[in-house]
């Protein structure tokens, strides 16, 4: 995906996330557009550790999840203009590519 994204031209700006974690005001801009379950990574084996697979978690819940363990924010997030793909693929990426002006 990487190289789709520099074929197009554009900037990129990778973050380790686990090495220079999401705030909170960071997690619900990026849930903004999407919604807090989208990036909430709902198949992370350590939500299985946390023994929380089949909870009905808040919002609230989810980012604080996110915030202690950063397992649980869906990769990769790519933010292409105003648009953000969760989990993206290179079919996903090539049409948000097209659809930039």
């Amino acid at each position: 995906m990487r190289e789709l994204l520099l074929q197009k031209g554009l900037d990129i700006k990778e973050r380790d996330y686990f090495k220079d974690k999401f705030t909170e005001a960071e997690i619900r801009e990026l849930a903004a557009t999407v919604g807090v379950s989208e990036i909430f990574a709902w198949r992370s084996p350590s939500l299985k550790k946390m023994e929380l697979v089949g909870k009905d978690l808040s919002e609230s819940e989810m980012i604080q999840l996110m915030l202690q363990e950063p397992r649980l924010v869906r990769r990769p997030l790519v933010k292409v203009g105003d648009q953000l793909l969760v989990g993206a693929n290179v079919k996903t990426m090539q049409a948000a590519l097209d659809n930039l002006k």
